[in-house]
């Protein structure tokens, strides 16, 4: 059967890419609770990976440089003469508004 066939294809494509890459990584043991597996092993069967691809790339992400903030510059100021209104007065308010 051809990679991609119905019976078995894609559980075929899976365990080659895993020894392909079994050469190049280090194996280890991570406590995790079992809530957070379950939804490790939903997510990584909705993108169609490995669990250990899954982890792989969420650790490269948690792990690497956060990008810079770019700098906002001030926002410009101005004399504006003072109050021209008491803002207490809701008469002087109304007349301000053209009331």
């Amino acid at each position: 059967m051809a990679p991609g066939d119905a019976a078995g294809g894609a559980s075929a494509h899976l365990t080659e890419n895993h020894t392909v890459h079994m050469f190049f990584c280090m194996k280890t043991t991570l406590s995790i609770s079992d809530a957070t597996m379950r939804a490790v092993k939903r997510e990584a069967a909705r993108r169609g990976q490995t669990m250990s691809e899954l982890v792989e790339s969420a650790l490269r992400q948690a792990l690497s440089p956060a990008k810079p903030v770019a700098k906002v510059p001030p926002l410009p100021s101005f004399s504006s003469g003072g109050s021209r209104i008491d803002v207490s007065d809701r008469n002087a308010l109304y007349d301000a508004m053209g009331r």
